[in-house]
């Protein structure tokens, strides 16, 4: 990817990275699209705009600053709300005319229609379904499970694992690992790949089992980093 970055800095620590200001360009209202990504699964949570002024102040707070066009003034995200966002990496492209602000968001609300992203599709009858939008994989594959557990689908593998509970769940994780150390073992990098997909998803179904969110588990990934 075309992005210059400033290095990411652990989540006890403030951000202080600084990215050159005048190396962006700005357009002929002296500003530059920012768009707000998730840090943890990648979800890209919203596009607005940043000058000069908000650029600095959300360099100097760690906390995201945009300039609001409708109020011409700046906007700091999530003061009235409380959902902040924290930055936690800040990126200007090979073009320097767009930014990209990795960010912890405080509360898990993006938009101001109270989803998570301002990106995410209505779709059924009426638009009464509300659908997210796209993660990491394995994200998108927690998801999924998590939906089976909370709606169960008849023939649903996930949902014989489920039904099996503790017992049939763990006992498919030993036999996956087993599988992976063997595959190791005879250096098979397609079976290798394979094996380890099968042993995150029963991993995955174990955690929505005991009600474990998948961002906890990033957020330790995180943290040990």
């Amino acid at each position: 990817p075309c992005l210059m970055t400033s290095s990411p800095v652990p989540a006890s620590t403030p951000f202080s990275a600084t990215i050159p200001i005048d190396k962006n360009r700005f357009n002929d209202q002296g500003l530059v699209p920012a768009i707000a990504q998730d840090y943890l699964d990648g979800t890209v949570l919203m596009l607005a705009w940043m000058n000069a002024d908000s650029l600095k102040k959300t360099m100097e707070t760690g906390e995201v600053w945009y300039w609001s066009r409708s109020r011409q003034e700046l906007w700091h995200k999530g003061s009235t709300s409380g959902h902040l966002q924290k930055v936690r990496g800040l990126s200007y492209d090979c073009d320097s005319d767009a930014l990209l602000v990795t960010i912890e968001q405080i509360g898990d609300v993006a938009c101001h229609t109270g989803e998570r992203s301002c990106f995410h599709l209505i779709e059924g009858v009426n638009g009464e379904q509300i659908v997210a939008p796209p993660a990491d994989t394995l994200s998108q594959v927690f998801n999924v499970i998590r939906d089976r557990k909370l709606n169960p689908k008849p023939g649903s593998y996930t949902n014989t694992l489920f039904e099996g509970g503790d017992n049939k769940i763990l006992q498919k994780i030993g036999e996956e690992a087993v599988e992976v150390v063997m595959a190791c073992k005879d250096d098979e990098p397609d079976e290798i790949a394979g094996e380890v997909a099968d042993l995150l998803y029963h991993t995955l179904v174990a955690i929505a089992h005991h009600d474990v969110e998948l961002k906890a588990v990033y957020r330790k990934l995180q943290s040990r980093r």
